[in-house]
């Protein structure tokens, strides 16, 4: 599906030994008079049990193969091309081995080509929190993000996207200005580097069915090193709900709304500690007066409820030295960063660092705004979740559900702070019971502008369903699925299936076939859909029956509709 494109990658070493040997001009494509020099061939078959995830077992499988080159036959300056062939796709990476006399390489940008079949079209949004369009290659109105999932006439699904973007700048997609249908790396910054030192991988991704890409991608993690995290116990995946009124009486209410329905942290979101935007906040201090945070806190934990901390870029940059060791003293949880800087090579490592430094102190993490990760919740599991999504503070509408699984959600957890009674909610309300299973993210932002005190009084017996829905999986099922239509995807936690369909902004039917279900074991479904029947505030109803392996569901749904299912095996 790829057709023949071209490698490359420039170089700005001017003022460095290396270029001066060999009279590299500015920008040299260090692509240029480079002679093979060996290759190593090599395969891996091994398995992973990540703490979290959408399925409880991970397998890393490949061939792999790494090709030695050399430049101007000159020993000394040597690149390496390794490339990894999975069932699911194929991954790349430019590599520079150790070299004392030329060890520093200024990345100016990569010239790596994708040459696409004619009338091959893209899922297109150009920024991490937009909407997406299907485009044909050709007059994009900007460079694209990753994931780039695309649609080959009469072919299977692909997806371009990045792993490990760990030590480099962000990479987007551009569309070629000399070659039809061909779409270009796109590097953020330049990126200095210390050999030996390689690029992130290119990874393209491939399956015969939308569902495929979300079942393949595991490739995202698996080229991502091992967890740098020993002991692990206390990073715990959950549900959290937000303290729309910051004072010590809401945030005890709505530790009481958690136990009641079954979360595991509150959060306290923006300008508690006062400023957000501004260096001279400090974020050690609570700057509202009725807001009593050790009391919260101690509150909290004996409720068993963990309280976490909305914190600016501006705090975490200026105090993170101390800051997560003052949390950690205080008993905080996990602490989301909001308004990062993303994309520059300085911005990522830095990012990284902050990752290490709340390791370090047992700290949680939620990365928010217009970050997306490329893998890195392996390395650094604290790291529960991250934004990069353009969920509920928007109020996408139905069709831009059905879209994200496919696109923004390849790339890892993702936060999209469902809604529930917001009467902005452009989908309805079975749509969004089922969203917590169809986007995948071990931490959980429910009833993102609801206040506690307020659900009470609202008749919703089918909440039940976010009651018991778990945010990490065991095995995760694409039942059906197409990108702008509809998706209908089953995970299991244990013996227990939660089932999750959305349809679009069109009204369709749909039939779930329960047969990934065991033979001849016996299921309490608790079925829930829009029914504007129903004298609740909600108009969904919720339906009792035995099912098995053989049952079929029909489903009705309405023009943004949905319905979910919860499935308890029957001893």
């Amino acid at each position: 599906m790829i057709l023949e494109s071209r490698l490359g990658i420039r170089l700005d070493n001017h003022l460095t030994e290396q270029a001066m040997a060999l009279k590299v001009d500015t920008h040299a494509d260090w692509c240029e008079n480079l002679a093979w020099a060996g290759e190593e061939a090599y395969k891996v078959d091994s398995f992973w049990r990540p703490l979290y995830g959408e399925r409880s077992i991970v397998r890393d499988h490949y061939n792999g193969t790494v090709i030695h080159l050399v430049k101007d036959d000159n020993p000394a300056y040597r690149m390496d091309i390794e490339v990894r062939v999975y069932d699911g796709g194929v991954a790349f990476r430019y590599f520079f081995p150790e070299n004392e006399k030329g060890a520093y390489y200024r990345v100016m940008r990569e010239d790596t080509e994708f040459h696409l079949p004619e009338g091959t079209r893209a899922w297109f949004t150009g920024w991490a929190q937009g909407s997406y369009k299907l485009l044909p290659l050709k007059s994009w109105p900007q460079e694209s993000e990753r994931p780039l999932t695309l649609q080959v006439p009469d072919g299977p699904c692909l997806s371009l996207t990045e792993a490990r973007m760990v030590d480099y700048a962000r990479t987007k997609f551009t569309l070629s200005s000399k070659k039809p249908n061909t779409i270009l790396t796109s590097l953020y910054t330049p990126v200095d580097l210390i050999s030996p030192v390689g690029s992130p991988w290119r990874v393209i991704m491939i399956g015969d069915e939308p569902g495929d890409l979300v079942m393949n991608n595991d490739i995202i993690q698996d080229l991502n090193d091992p967890s740098k995290i020993k002991d692990a116990g206390w990073i715990r995946p959950g549900k959290i709900m937000r303290v729309i009124k910051q004072t010590t009486a809401q945030a005890k209410a709505t530790i009481d709304f958690a136990v009641q329905h079954h979360l595991q942290y509150i959060l306290f979101d923006w300008k508690w500690y006062g400023p957000a935007f501004s260096f001279n906040s400090d974020a050690t201090k609570v700057a509202i007066r009725d807001l009593d945070m050790p009391e919260v806190i101690r509150y909290g934990n004996e409720k068993g409820i963990g309280v976490w901390l909305y914190v600016n870029q501006q705090a975490v940059a200026a105090q993170s030295d101390s800051l997560f060791r003052v949390y950690h003293d205080w008993g905080v949880k996990g602490v989301k960063i909001g308004f990062v800087q993303v994309g520059s090579h300085r911005w990522t490592t830095w990012l990284e660092e902050v990752f290490k430094k709340a390791a370090d102190n047992k700290i949680m993490l939620n990365v928010h705004d217009d970050w997306r990760p490329t893998g890195e919740q392996r390395t650094w599991p604290n790291l529960l979740t991250a934004e990069g999504i353009r969920g509920n503070e928007e109020m996408p509408d139905a069709t831009h559900n059905t879209i994200l699984p496919f696109t923004r959600g390849i790339a890892g957890a993702a936060d999209y702070t469902f809604c529930y009674y917001d009467h902005r909610i452009k989908t309805t309300h079975a749509h969004q019971l089922a969203l917590p299973v169809i986007i995948y993210s071990p931490l959980q932002t429910l009833y993102w502008y609801d206040i506690a005190g307020d659900i009470v009084n609202k008749r919703s017996p089918e909440l039940e369903f976010w009651d018991r829905l778990p945010t990490s999986w065991d095995e995760t099922r694409v039942l059906a699925a197409e990108p702008g239509s509809f998706v209908s995807m089953a995970r299991r936690k244990g013996a227990d299936w939660f089932v999750g369909v959305i349809t679009g902004d069109e009204a369709r039917k749909m039939t779930v076939r329960l047969d990934f279900l065991p033979k001849g074991k016996k299921y309490r479904a608790s079925i829930y859909t829009d029914d504007a029947m129903q004298h609740t505030d909600t108009k969904v109803k919720v339906e009792r029956r035995e099912v098995d392996a053989s049952t079929v569901f029909n489903l009705d749904l309405q023009s943004s509709g949905g319905a979910a299912v919860w499935l308890e095996e029957l001893n």
